[in-house]
């Protein structure tokens, strides 16, 4: 019995060994960051069973079969649908800031999306506001209704919306709603959901979770876009979910989140228009197009351009980390950022780093209290790196910062649902608006003038007497933040 048990040790031995020297193998040859890599190989070293398992489970990006012949089936069409907006009278190259015509050439040559005079916007911050303003469109809406969100949950006036939705579709309009799987699971057990698709709501979960399915396709890829359309008129994007935030994680510790949303019209909605239809394509296997914009500038209308910046699977890689340290690089000033997470990759702290060296003035505004324990303390072990080059860091304490801006030289700002980590940066599906209008970006630096008046800076004395237990913490979370 003891020889048995003992070959029985060596065999397990064996395969455990055999399992690891091929996952090793399999995360050395896999073209990605090296910081990821050797984050990975850390992990299956110190926690060999589990390491593994979590690999497989979050290591590669695995769309599933299915939506992966769906990605590229789709590409090529949705490719000639943006392209032909190039010839649209709304494409104006003459008219664009220097900070955006770069922009524009990147997202033309990558994806073939052009940037768009001829849009109105609105910056809206009050969450009543901003839920009674899209209630009041809805009520408004006659042919078609699209969303798309990462969580939707019950309470306050989130239940209004669901209820103008109900009733715009007993008056004959088409509702499609895409809403993340994880992020949304409690909305998907809620009697709202079943009212609305008893009504004829049409709602999909988007990436659903199930666990015979952990091994099919990576678990943490997200539906994270945040997107209305109304009769491809109106437009909403920002970093607010469909929640009202008075019902919203009143229990996490945290505060009230705070957020924003962008009220758009012009031809720019028809492109946001387009990416939900992606989406829906990529989730259904359902293929429609929105209108395309008629892109006629009247006299009266604005001209400034707006940029739509969509990233995730099956589109152009790492689309929206290119335009962001693409402004980065072309700040003259000054640059704002304001992030519920910073944990970011090698390529933009380099290029914060870079611009801080410049003489570019940096101020980073985050939350004091985080929803993510691993997050608050990977984002801290860059603290010092970035004072030490004179990055001034705020700290916010008036709730969860859940607002995802950039202000280059007080003329061009970025705006949308994508946080400074790598997972948003690098494997969520996301929307960024990168806008050349010089007085809406100055209401977002006002607003974020009110951030900091609501923040403590972080300063070198204080961060160099922090206790040794936060130290540790940061190093620790440091050595996985490329997982993050």
């Amino acid at each position: 019995m003891d020889k048995i048990y003992h070959i029985l040790t060596l065999v397990s031995i064996g395969v455990y060994w055999l399992l690891v020297a091929l996952v090793t193998f399999r995360i050395v040859f896999k073209k990605r960051a090296v910081s990821v890599s050797l984050a990975w190989l850390m992990v299956i070293y110190i926690l060999p069973i589990l390491g593994v398992f979590c690999y497989f489970l979050f290591g590669e990006l695995n769309l599933g079969r299915k939506r992966a012949e769906r990605a590229k089936a789709m590409s090529p069409s949705f490719g000639e649908w943006f392209t032909q907006l190039n010839d649209c009278q709304a494409h104006i190259t003459e008219n664009m800031g220097a900070h955006i015509y770069k922009i524009d050439e990147l997202c033309n040559h990558r994806m073939g999306i052009p940037a768009l005079s001829g849009n109105t916007l609105a910056l809206q911050r009050d969450p009543k506001v901003i839920l009674n303003s899209i209630i009041a469109d809805i009520e408004q809406a006659q042919r078609s209704i699209r969303m798309v969100f990462y969580i939707w949950h019950v309470g306050g006036l989130a239940d209004s919306v669901a209820s103008s939705l109900i009733q715009a579709v007993k008056r004959g309009v088409d509702v499609k709603i895409l809403l993340d799987s994880a992020g949304s699971h409690r909305f998907m057990k809620s009697h709202w959901y079943h009212m609305m698709t008893d009504a004829g709501v049409q709602i999909v979960q988007a990436l659903e979770v199930r666990p015979w399915r952990i091994f099919l396709h990576r678990l943490d890829l997200r539906q994270h876009r945040k997107i209305i359309v109304i009769d491809d008129m109106v437009a909403y994007t920002g970093s607010m979910n469909l929640v009202d935030p008075a019902f919203f994680k009143q229990d996490s510790g945290v505060g009230q989140w705070i957020d924003i949303m962008v009220r758009l019209t012009g031809p720019t909605v028809n492109v946001l228009a387009a990416i939900h239809c992606w989406d829906w394509e990529f989730e259904t296997g359902v293929r429609e197009f929105p209108q395309v914009p008629l892109c006629r500038i009247d006299d009266g209308l604005p001209r400034h351009p707006i940029q739509v910046v969509p990233s995730g699977p099956g589109m152009p890689e790492y689309l929206i980390s290119q335009a962001l340290i693409l402004a980065i690089h072309q700040s003259n000033e000054s640059i704002r950022i304001t992030t519920p997470y910073f944990v970011p990759s090698s390529e933009l702290l380099s290029a914060l780093k870079t611009a801080a060296q410049r003489g570019i003035r940096i101020d980073l505004i985050i939350p004091h209290k985080n929803d993510s324990t691993m997050v608050k303390w990977a984002s801290r072990s860059f603290y010092g790196e970035l004072l030490d080059i004179g990055i001034a860091i705020y700290e916010f304490y008036g709730g969860l910062l859940h607002t995802k801006s950039v202000v280059i030289d007080q003329q061009f700002c970025l705006v949308g649902t994508v946080n400074m980590d790598m997972r948003s940066l690098w494997l969520n599906f996301e929307v960024t608006l990168a806008v050349d209008d010089i007085e809406f970006t100055q209401k977002l630096s006002q607003l974020q003038d009110e951030y900091i008046e609501q923040s403590y800076p972080v300063t070198d004395e204080a961060w160099q007497n922090r206790p040794h237990y936060n130290r540790l913490l940061e190093r620790i979370f440091y050595l996985f933040n490329p997982l993050l």
